[in-house]
């Protein structure tokens, strides 16, 4: 029986040895520990034993056990470091190769225009006011003094959702709203960001969609030198400082008397190019003093008060700002075209 058992144990620790996978692990331990293995079928046979053998063949049989365990156990380490080392060499990474980049996202040029003038006339002691992009006939054309009859209106060509509710043309109606806010009681100093609506067919320098900012001011003694000030710090401040302008007379039925505002042309410094039609001068903007008729219907008294009132092309700045030439660019979301403003900083 120990003949048995030692051979046994050779031959266990000999195809452990010889083992190329865990499986023939698992199965050679099966084979030679389990409950139906050889040595288990050698220790039945002990009843034939005699005292005094039973012990020296148990505790050899113990021993043989111990030996095959710790054989199979050792091969059993050495597949699953192998196995460690081929994943970690299958998957390592040269730290010393440059890391991917990542793309960072960029301000819109329309939404830098706007902020820079937001920041523009909040240092100059505006307010910023917002209202409704769906607004009715009343706020935006009738307190803006537009009756419904007034051939004006004819200027606009407004989508309509009822007789009395449409998408707004300007944001005008932000003012009017915040002129009736004020009951009567100056001052009033805001500047009304937002995206207005027009029936146009969408091309080079139109869109049925564009942003405007539009500025108010309502205080006693306010002049149109006040208005020609403020704007020529803004012409500044967006195309530079040498940058100059000049008032023309216009028509705008809620100011009166109302102007077109030009600033020179950067290109050629006021001396004429094919950018500004050889005139010097390139149109940014309009304005004028408020309508007594429009400062009246808001509840102010307007031989108390006065004010001046400029409604900028948001669109228009960015283009003649920075070289665009079709206004489509900025909705068709091309990231190409957006790309070329990340070196673009706020002047």
């Amino acid at each position: 029986m120990q003949e048995r058992l030692l051979e046994l144990q050779q031959e266990a620790l000999q195809k452990a040895t010889e083992a190329t996978e865990l499986k023939e692990l698992n199965d050679i331990r099966v084979a030679y520990l389990g409950k139906k293995g050889p040595i288990t079928e050698v220790l039945r046979g002990m009843g034939k034993l005699s005292a005094e053998e039973r012990p020296k063949i148990g505790a050899l049989a113990n021993d043989v056990r111990a030996a095959i365990a710790s054989k199979i156990e050792e091969k059993q380490h050495a597949f699953e470091t192998a196995a460690v080392n081929a994943q970690l060499a299958s998957e390592k990474i040269d730290v010393t190769l440059p890391g991917r980049p990542v793309n960072k996202g960029n301000q819109h040029p329309l939404t830098r225009i706007v902020e820079d003038i937001e920041d523009l006339f909040i240092g100059m002691g505006y307010t910023v006011a917002e209202g409704p992009e769906v607004e009715s006939d009343y706020y935006n054309f009738e307190a803006l003094n537009l009756p419904k009859s007034h051939p004006a209106r004819d200027m606009q060509d407004s989508f309509y959702i009822t007789d009395e509710i449409l998408m707004r043309t300007h944001t005008s109606p932000v003012q009017a709203r915040t002129m009736e806010m004020h009951k009567g009681i100056g001052p009033v100093k805001i500047i009304c960001p937002g995206k207005v609506y027009r029936r146009d067919n969408d091309d080079a320098t139109h869109s049925h969609q564009f942003m405007q900012i539009e500025g108010l001011v309502i205080d006693e003694n306010i002049s149109m030198s006040d208005l020609k000030g403020t704007l020529e710090v803004f012409a500044k401040k967006v195309f530079g400082q040498d940058r100059e302008i000049r008032l023309r007379p216009s028509f705008f039925p809620f100011t009166e008397p109302s102007v077109e505002i030009d600033i020179s042309c950067k290109i050629c410094s006021g001396k004429g190019c094919s950018v500004c039609k050889h005139t010097g001068w390139i149109e940014v903007l309009g304005g004028g003093m408020v309508h007594p008729n429009v400062l009246e219907m808001a509840g102010f008294d307007s031989k108390t008060y006065s004010g001046f009132a400029f409604g900028i092309g948001v669109e228009r700045i960015a283009m003649l700002k920075y070289g665009v030439d079709d206004i489509r660019h900025f909705y068709t979301n091309d990231l190409r075209f957006l790309k070329q403003f990340h070196t673009h900083e706020s002047e």
